[in-house]
Formats: C-alpha cells, structure tokens, sequence
C-alpha cells in the first residue's frame, strides 16, 4: 500500500534493471521503491525540471494518547 499523499502505479521493469536497482538500493540503505524515487529526482534535475520537495517522511513512536476515562 502506498503511503498517504503518494501515487501508487504498476511499473513493468526488466528483471535484469530491477536486479541492478535492488543491488543499488542495498548500497545506499535504501528500499527499491525509496532508490527510484531518488533515482528519478536526480534525472529530472538533471535535464533542469524543478520538482517540489516532498512532505518528509514522519518518524518515531506517535504520541501516546491519555486515556480520558
């Protein structure tokens, strides 16, 4: 499932791309889908398509709610 605020779409990709994808991924501690987001990023800057920045990922425990009994 897709995370709130992000598009989710079928890809159809070479296995020998997604090997190299996967392998790439590991190296940068990464997930596959987080590598061809950042992958894809770094190609539109590159051919000068301003992208906007995302909304950072949340982390950590969520605050406990108190139990109002």
């Amino acid at each position: 499932m897709a995370s709130p605020g992000k598009k989710a779409f079928p890809l159809r990709i070479d296995p020998a791309l997604y090997a190299a994808l996967e392998r790439s991924a590991v190296a940068d501690f990464r997930s596959v889908n987080a590598q061809v987001e950042v992958l894809l990023r770094e190609a539109l800057a590159k051919r000068g398509v301003k992208v906007a920045a995302g909304e950072p990922a949340k982390r950590g425990r969520p605050p406990k709610q108190e139990d109002e009994a």
